[in-house]
């Protein structure tokens, strides 16, 4: 919030100071164009190029905020695609786990049945 208002008092005093040079000269200057000559009153020539180096300033400002949001979708749709990806193995481990778990049992249930077997073979 306070770099916002910084930004905009610095504005409004480079605003004001263009003002205060562009009123104090308002003489007419010759302009040269590629195809001929004309006499523009200066606080006009000075005025057009601040509102073109404006209208340039902020296609570039707009080009760049357009490309760094297109990035940013992107890398969301990475991050999302990674988070699905994380999803699926950690469901497939839970799954090995269990699997795991099971063999464990049933191999412990398989050796307590095979010592049981031998106990009643040997009596």
């Amino acid at each position: 919030m306070m770099k916002m208002q910084w930004t905009f008092v610095v504005g409004l005093l480079f605003a004001l100071i263009i003002a205060i040079f562009a009123t104090v000269n308002v003489e007419r200057v010759p302009v040269d164009y590629v195809f001929g000559e004309a006499y523009w009153p200066l606080i006009l020539v000075i005025l057009s190029s601040v509102l073109v180096g404006f209208i340039i300033s902020f296609c570039f400002s707009a080009f760049r905020m357009f490309n760094s949001e297109h990035k940013i979708k992107m890398i969301r749709k990475e991050l999302d695609n990674a988070r699905t990806i994380i999803n699926e193995k950690d469901s497939e481990l839970l799954r090995l786990k269990e699997q795991l778990s099971e063999r464990s049992v049933s191999a412990i249930v398989e050796e307590e049945s095979s010592e049981v077997s031998k106990r009643i073979n040997a009596q």
